[in-house]
């Protein structure tokens, strides 16, 4: 297999811009691909991306466009864009008509609303023809950037190429750990934005440590309950990919998700924190279709559909803490 040398990164947000900086101190050639031309022209000129990793110094090596042809010479390509615009992003990507043999990894995490479709099949049916592989785990932007240690999973169905893009991105201090399980990366760096949202919530209602606990240990069999049904493998969930990001994304309001929720706790109104950040929660579309997938497929995750109910149902926060608070006791295993 031919190594792979020239990474192009789609998407110039925070993760995109840490994922740059990851290969680029794992001595790869990387051309970040933006949206706009002037942040294109910012990141080049001050080597900082102050609009959505600010304070970080990046590696004048970086090559950045806002041209997405600039990316036909690329060994392989990083998909970092948000899941609900990833459709359009790989049709404007399929008009470059880049080989087949391309490798696509998507770092994004979520499942398309209306479709409830999760990100590789979006990028098959929109983009057609590609290797896949997904890179997923606990691994706030801000601490990859800042070349702090961090461990994530990347799943691949092809075993050579999983393990070739493992050595071609893995650093001393940025470890990826192969898995062949795709279906499993993908529902657990998605729900896992769900229940950081509503531990996010707790917190703000000053519920303590123990209902984190709870959240965290109940919204994990929620994903499991999911990812059964959808084909995962459940040592992946119980993973760095699953457990692993869903630890992180619940214990810190660092997590985009987490502040969200936070602020809906203390009694903000979603549509004015949403008009404050600059950045993509991705808990609040996801939510909308998680719990659409669950209810489709028969699958019981009371956590998941009591967000939806604040988020998309115009229920009170307190009136749905109450309700999930009063469901009937049972085993643990059910």
């Amino acid at each position: 297999m031919t190594a792979l040398q020239h990474f192009g990164v789609i998407g110039g947000g925070a993760w995109g811009t840490a994922l740059a900086q990851a290969l680029l101190r794992a001595g790869r050639d990387v051309t970040l691909c933006v949206r706009e031309a002037e942040l294109a022209q910012t990141i080049h000129e001050t080597h900082e991306n102050v609009t959505y990793l600010p304070g970080v110094v990046l590696d004048p090596r970086l090559k950045v466009t806002h041209i997405m042809a600039d990316l036909k010479a690329c060994d392989a390509w990083l998909l970092v864009v948000p899941v609900q615009h990833m459709r359009l992003v790989c049709a404007q990507l399929q008009a470059l008509d880049v080989a087949a043999s391309l490798p696509l990894i998507l770092c994004s995490k979520g499942i398309e609303i209306g479709t409830l479709k999760l990100p590789t099949v979006i990028v098959e049916e929109a983009l057609s023809g590609h290797p896949l592989a997904v890179l997923s785990g606990p691994s706030f932007a801000v601490e990859v950037a800042k070349d702090q240690p961090t461990a994530v999973t990347l799943a691949c169905g092809d075993e050579a190429l999983g393990l070739s893009v493992c050595h071609a991105v893995g650093s001393l201090s940025f470890r990826p750990y192969y898995s062949p399980d795709l279906i499993g990366a993908q529902i657990g760096g998605a729900i896992k934005n769900v229940i950081a949202v509503a531990t996010g919530i707790a917190a703000g209602c000053q519920m303590g440590e123990n209902a984190r606990a709870a959240l965290i240990t109940r919204g994990l069999a929620e994903i499991r309950r999911l990812g059964a049904v959808l084909g995962a493998r459940d040592d992946t969930l119980m993973g760095l990919c699953g457990l692993g990001d869903l630890v992180l994304t619940c214990s810190s309001t660092q997590s985009r998700n987490m502040s969200l929720g936070f602020a809906l706790g203390q009694g903000r109104c979603l549509s004015d924190i949403l008009a404050q950040r600059k950045s993509v929660a991705e808990g609040v579309p996801t939510t909308a279709a998680a719990a659409a997938l669950a209810q489709l497929k028969g699958v019981d995750m009371p956590i998941v559909m009591a967000v939806d109910s604040i988020l998309n149902g115009g229920m009170k926060v307190g009136d749905v803490i109450a309700q999930l608070l009063s469901r009937p006791l049972k085993s643990e295993q059910s």
